[in-house]
């Protein structure tokens, strides 16, 4: 009986068949390989130092060092670090200042010079403390004031000579003029000035001047006391030329 090609036999089938058993052989060995292997890393990464473990790493086998820690003596007491020998102070060199040249002048003066004198005043006074009554006794002690008389250099009186009474008296200042000549109960060239009823102390707060015509210092500027003691009430001041 002839076959047409469209008919299907059973001999294919059981080939068939066959082939699948062997594919099936294979994937069971991939898979129990795969298994093996997979084992195989796993028992390496959890034992890396064993026997089968062909990477064969360096074995650290070396014992871990124990601290031992070193007890002092029962009576071991702390010495503190301080300095074995006593430090020696070295003083720094005292700074010298250099000497200071001094000119010398090799050549000896030939003259010695004159020193300039100081100019001196034409009149000097002389000044005394007199009782008053002398020249006012009906005042009694209840005066005080200053006069006196001018004279040249051979004694003789200068009339219309000026004369000024600066300064403070009793709390008030002073600034008077007079004329030699206006006051003879001094004498011819007598000048005087009234202080006042009631003596006084004071100590140099009064001076006393003569001038010329133009105002000009006759004389120096003398400094007069005056005092309460009835026996000294009288300022008397005695200007006389000078030769």
């Amino acid at each position: 009986m002839r076959r047409s090609k469209y008919d299907y036999d059973d001999a294919p089938a059981a080939s068939t068949s066959s082939r699948v058993d062997l594919w099936d052989m294979l994937t069971i060995l991939t898979i129990l390989l795969t298994l093996c292997i997979g084992a195989y890393f796993v028992a390496v990464f959890v034992n890396p130092y064993a026997a089968y473990n062909f990477l064969n790493p360096v074995r650290n086998d070396s014992p871990t060092p124990t601290i031992t820690q070193i007890q002092p003596p029962a009576t071991w007491t702390p010495t503190l670090p301080g300095p074995t020998e006593t430090a020696t102070v070295t003083l720094l060199p005292t700074h010298t200042l250099p000497a200071t040249a001094t000119l010398v002048s090799l050549i000896t003066p030939s003259e010695t010079p004159t020193p300039t004198r100081t100019p001196k005043a034409p009149f000097t006074a002389t000044v005394t403390y007199i009782d008053s009554t002398i020249i006012h006794p009906e005042t009694g002690c209840a005066w005080q004031g200053v006069a006196g008389t001018i004279i040249d250099a051979n004694n003789a009186d200068m009339l219309g000579i000026t004369v000024r009474l600066s300064g403070f008296y009793n709390a008030k200042s002073k600034n008077e003029l007079t004329v030699s000549g206006i006051a003879p109960a001094y004498g011819k060239s007598g000048f005087e000035f009234v202080l006042g009823e009631t003596p006084i102390d004071s100590n140099g707060l009064l001076s006393i001047q003569i001038l010329d015509q133009a105002g000009l210092p006759l004389s120096d500027s003398i400094q007069i006391n005056t005092y309460s003691d009835c026996s000294k009430n009288l300022v008397l001041v005695k200007f006389k030329k000078n030769p």
